[in-house]
């Protein structure tokens, strides 16, 4: 069961990883951004599905 877990957080972490660098070269505000990039790392999970459903999108998407 450890290595499951340990996967489990791990592709998380990479999740969470990736949404901040999309976060970070998103055309939102200093303070959006910096919110955003809060909220992910303090909430790793929910931060990542709230951020895919309500963060700042990307300008060439």
């Amino acid at each position: 069961m450890g290595i499951e877990v340990g996967l489990i957080g791990f592709i998380i972490l990479i999740l969470d990883v990736w949404a901040i660098l999309k976060t970070l070269s998103s055309p939102a505000s200093t303070g959006n951004k910096a919110l955003w990039i809060v909220l992910i790392l303090v909430l790793p999970l929910l931060g990542l599905i709230l951020w895919a459903i309500a963060g700042p999108k990307d300008s060439h998407s």
